[in-house]
């Protein structure tokens, strides 16, 4: 019973996705029958302003300071073996 659920669904999903891709491919052909359309004219290029020239300076920074040395980690001696 199940399995024929899950392909009565399966079988469902299919034909949904078959007559959308119908209703494209129609849309699209129309599209492709339209009269070309008229072509627009090129604009003139507007003349941009010259932009002004700034610093190319970086601020300088401190020195970082020195890192402090980790501390060390005690190490046991293993105890005495009998």
């Amino acid at each position: 019973m199940a399995a024929s659920m899950n392909n009565s669904i399966i079988f469902v999903m299919i034909a949904l996705l078959s007559l959308s891709n119908i209703s494209t491919s129609h849309g699209a052909r129309s599209l492709l029958q339209l009269p070309n359309l008229p072509t627009i004219p090129s604009l003139p290029k507007p003349t941009m302003p010259q932009l002004p020239n700034f610093p190319v300076t970086l601020p300088t920074m401190n020195p970082l300071p020195n890192m402090p040395s980790l501390p060390n980690i005690p190490t046991f001696s293993p105890p005495p073996s009998n």
